[in-house]
């Protein structure tokens, strides 16, 4: 695993035997994070705290989540500085970030810049319009298998992680922010050019759906969200509203259909 996503610690190890509890020493891996600055013309446009990896595609996801791009076209260059945790974007002559958008720095634990659909950039959020049919057997199935594919997750800890799955691309990714997983989702996808692959294809989640969650499933454009825990009521609303699919607490071959059941056979 890359050493830049974890320190070791010598830690004190609480153990209890017979009713007695005593300490003993350990090493123990704690997952790491960086304030991740994304420039935008050279002027510092956010602040993300994330875990140090795919730090350009978590760059183009949150901006493509912002509305700030559409497609890859709209950037002249995109580097990173690893000196200064800094991915550096120039934008396309003629593309400009709109002057009420100003610097906003966005927590680990998902406390974003807007929770509900941005009222300057709702042309952007449409509702969902593809009505392919979605196994639910097939999405049973698929929950065990990416519940097996967290790998820092089961090494270290302390991290959430995103599926998209298509039978012709996938992509898996973890993060100490489950906002941050999707947008890393985005950007490999506009990297990739397979951003025309979302619209059938599905998202699996490792934690809950907030507000701010399903706003990003619903510019993406994903018509199936699938989370091993729950949705908020905000996010249900809006899940109905824009007519995304949204399953909650898939596990263990049984959970919830909040919206969107219609799709599923």
């Amino acid at each position: 695993m890359d050493e830049r996503l974890f320190a070791n610690f010598d830690v004190k190890e609480i153990s209890s035997d017979n009713g007695v509890t005593f300490l003993r020493d350990r090493e123990k891996d704690v997952i790491g994070e960086i304030s991740l600055k994304i420039y935008i013309n050279g002027t510092e446009y956010a602040s993300l705290l994330c875990l140090n990896q795919l730090t350009e595609e978590l760059a183009l996801g949150f901006l493509y989540s912002e509305g700030v791009i559409d497609t890859i076209e709209d950037l002249a260059d995109i580097s990173y500085n690893e000196r200064l945790f800094a991915v550096m974007i120039n934008l396309v002559p003629g593309r400009l970030v709109e002057k009420c958008e100003s610097l906003r720095s966005v927590t680990s634990g998902c406390g974003k810049c807007f929770t509900y659909i941005n009222p300057l950039k709702h042309e952007k959020f449409l509702p969902v319009a593809n009505q392919d049919k979605f196994s639910i057997h097939d999405i049973l199935n698929a929950m065990k298998e990416f519940e097996r594919q967290s790998e820092i997750y089961r090494s270290v800890g302390g991290v959430h992680s995103v599926l998209f799955r298509h039978k012709d691309f996938s992509v898996f990714n973890e993060d100490i922010g489950r906002h941050n997983c999707f947008d890393k989702i985005g950007g490999v996808l506009l990297k990739n050019n397979k951003m025309a692959l979302v619209e059938t294809g599905m998202l699996f989640v490792s934690g809950r759906v907030s507000s701010e969650i399903i706003t990003k499933v619903i510019r993406l454009g994903v018509p199936v969200l699938v989370s091993r825990s729950t949705p908020t009521a905000a996010a249900v609303n809006l899940a109905r509203e824009y007519n995304v699919t949204l399953l909650g607490y898939v596990r263990n071959n049984a959970g919830f259909v909040y919206s969107g059941e219609d799709r599923l056979i």
